[in-house]
């Protein structure tokens, strides 16, 4: 477990494990929740990668500073956990708000991206869904965290696993027993401060990019992640079947194996420029055959 400080002071709680010498991996989590959202992840690719996860300011065991906190901010979060890891570049895997935040690695950093990941995310703000983010926030403020997670579950996690997860609530728990509301706040202050201008930036993303989604989420509908992968020229959409917002969790085997199939080949390519002499991402990259 270390720590990295942020440009503004802000400590940033991270764990990196897997090889030093392996790939890097860095996987940025969602609102509210921290770096164990990512647990059915993390332990199976630091097989392959050095496998970095932080917690967001706001989050977990990082600092909570008062708002406003900025998507932007967060992304520059991010790169400064790579820099105390010594890390000059990553794969970068983003779900939800994290996946926005990815999105701004990718355009802000992009000498510091081998590929994207963008995980169950969007890159416009519709009216309904500021409405739902800021119930959530004010029910968080008011009535506390676990009454929020409640709500927020049904938008989560699909119709199907709900009932069968809804008594363990295990991979929620870092949201449901946090003691302070102000950090989710806060986070759901920045994502609500973002506009759609991100979209217009999009067409500057080289790093190749996977887009994936379930057919069943409603929270980052599939007509989002269309929109992402029409927007940056390296992309590449793939759908889960029966799969919602949490699709990292309720069909963890399946997401696995459709992740790492685009890292290896994101990596390969990596490897071959690297020999080449170059970094510069050209294409997306092909899928194999």
């Amino acid at each position: 477990m270390s720590w990295a400080t942020a440009s503004d002071g802000t400590r940033l709680h991270y764990e990196a494990i897997g090889r030093k010498s392996a790939p890097p991996l860095l996987m940025i989590q969602g609102l509210g929740a921290d770096k164990h959202l990512w647990d059915l992840q993390r332990f199976v690719f630091a097989t392959r990668y050095r496998v970095i996860a932080h917690d967001n300011r706001g989050a977990g065991r990082s600092d909570k500073p008062e708002g406003p906190y900025d998507l932007p901010r967060m992304a520059e979060d991010a790169m400064a956990v790579l820099d105390h890891a010594g890390v000059d570049t990553a794969h970068v895997v983003g779900a939800s708000m994290g996946g926005a935040i990815t999105q701004l690695v990718g355009i802000l950093y992009p000498d510091r991206v081998r590929s994207l990941s963008l995980v169950c995310t969007s890159c416009s703000n519709h009216q309904w869904r500021r409405d739902l983010l800021s119930s959530w926030a004010a029910v968080a403020m008011e009535r506390g965290m676990s009454e929020m997670t409640m709500q927020a579950a049904r938008w989560v996690i699909g119709p199907r696993s709900l009932r069968r997860l809804w008594p363990a609530f295990s991979w929620l728990g870092p949201i449901a027993t946090s003691r302070e509301a102000h950090g989710f706040h806060a986070q759901v202050q920045a994502i609500l401060a973002a506009d759609d201008s991100l979209a217009e930036h999009l067409s500057q993303i080289t790093a190749p990019t996977a887009v994936i989604v379930g057919n069943q989420d409603i929270l980052t509908p599939r007509g989002d992640s269309e929109e992402l992968a029409d927007l940056i020229p390296t992309a590449e959409l793939m759908v889960l079947s029966g799969a919602a917002h949490g699709l990292m969790i309720e069909h963890a085997t399946t997401f696995n194996r459709v992740l790492g199939d685009f890292l290896s080949r994101a990596e390969h390519a990596w490897s071959a420029r690297s020999a080449a002499g170059t970094t510069r991402h050209l294409r997306a990259v092909p899928n194999a055959s």
